[in-house]
């Protein structure tokens, strides 16, 4: 129970997640997409909606600022700006403590920002466990016979299962006692792979909380996977398909902007606001997909305000509008249609800018390009046309 006590929440989030990033074009497994969300999102989100804590801070890496900003979460009241971490999970876990001092938290959960489907009875139980102990850790216990090997490849041994469990987070400390610990581990080791590691260390007792097997963490490519099917039986989901067309014409200028991306060209596109396009067009194709109206709708032409408006502004609100429903975005695809300028060589930066703005992963945006073989307007070089698919899940 909390009995009156301030419980802080520490999401450690500065690690890299290098075996996943290979695959995923090298954005940190944080901030790849979950079922329409950010991992990080959904993470934070757990902790934030929860009624027993009262503070919640992500440590990052200085790198990931902009990616973090991008993360569709309420700042303000319980979620503290984040923190900068360090090269390790230790130091990260030591700099988010120390910043928490100011605010005196009686009890932190120091939780992995890659374990975003915690249940809330894991958080429940910690907490619970927390009463009679200055030290917790949720854990499952181990189903699978474990061999022991010196080598790697004979076995030496088989372990008593029985006395075997998988260790989860959010692990849950009294906090100046675990802050005093960290202090003490940076000054002699720096090896501890969680945080009862280092209350193992220091000889105080941990008591065990029940995890859950739906608490996994994303380390390898199919964990996204694994997560996601997780989260869709938890409800049910129908697929949603919209589409969009636009047609700006050409007027004198010296770029264009198409998908996000500046292109240098002896023209521009005529609009009210910065005419990109193929942000339009997915912007309508995501709004239709909700039965939303369209870009018209939500940002009037006519209105002064939106006047040379970036599109990414659209873009951004018709993807935040399918998580709001919450749902997510399966797939977008985009096609330009133009003589000129030649758009292949900017096709990689564009579905990055389109991933990115919408955040989800880059190798679910297509953007392809063709001509009209000279003929009809886009032939004739007076404009451009472009069309978009976008394919959304919506909770039934």
């Amino acid at each position: 129970m909390k009995d009156g006590k301030t419980i802080a929440a520490l999401i450690v989030a500065a690690g890299r997640g290098s075996r996943l990033a290979r695959d995923r074009g090298d954005l940190p497994k944080q901030y790849l997409d979950l079922a329409g969300l950010p991992v990080l999102a959904r993470t934070i989100m757990a902790f934030a909606d929860h009624e027993a804590v009262d503070h919640l801070l992500a440590v990052i890496a200085q790198e990931d600022a902009a990616h973090y900003a991008a993360l569709p979460i309420a700042s303000g009241g319980k979620v503290l700006a984040p923190v900068v971490g360090g090269a390790t999970r230790q130091v990260s876990v030591l700099r988010g403590l120390e910043a928490l001092v100011r605010l005196s938290p009686d009890l932190v959960l120091i939780h992995d920002g890659a374990r975003p489907i915690v249940p809330a009875s894991v958080i429940d139980g910690v907490i619970d466990a927390l009463a009679n102990a200055d030290a917790v850790l949720p854990a499952t216990p181990v189903i699978d016979t474990i061999k022991r090997s010196s080598d790697g490849r004979t076995v030496g041994g088989t372990e008593d299962r029985t006395q075997l469990f998988a260790a989860q987070t959010p692990q849950g400390f009294a906090f100046a006692r675990i802050l005093a610990l960290h202090r003490k581990a940076e000054a002699f080791t720096d090896g501890f792979t969680d945080d009862t590691a280092i209350a193992e260390w220091a000889g105080m007792p941990v008591a065990l909380a029940p995890g859950s097997p739906d608490n996994i963490k994303i380390t390898l490519p199919g964990d996204l996977d694994r997560a996601a099917q997780i989260l869709r039986g938890a409800r049910r989901m129908q697929t949603r398909i919209g589409q969009g067309y636009d047609v700006h014409p050409f007027v004198p200028g010296d770029a264009v902007v198409l998908g996000g991306v500046r292109i240098a060209h002896d023209k521009r596109l005529m609009g009210h606001s910065d005419a990109d396009a193929g942000l339009h067009v997915l912007t309508d194709a995501l709004l239709g997909a909700l039965a939303e109206g369209d870009i018209g709708t939500h940002f009037p032409p006519g209105e002064e305000k939106w006047r040379g408006e970036p599109s990414e502004t659209f873009l951004r609100f018709a993807a935040e509008r399918v998580r709001a429903r919450g749902g997510r975005i399966v797939n977008l695809d985009l096609t330009i249609i133009a003589e000129r300028p030649r758009i292949g060589p900017h096709v990689s930066a564009m579905r990055d800018a389109i991933a990115r703005i919408c955040g989800i992963a880059v190798e679910r945006v297509s953007v392809k390009a063709t001509t009209s073989e000279k003929m009809g307007f886009v032939g004739r070089e007076e404009g451009i046309a472009t069309m978009g698919v976008a394919s959304v899940e919506l909770p039934e």
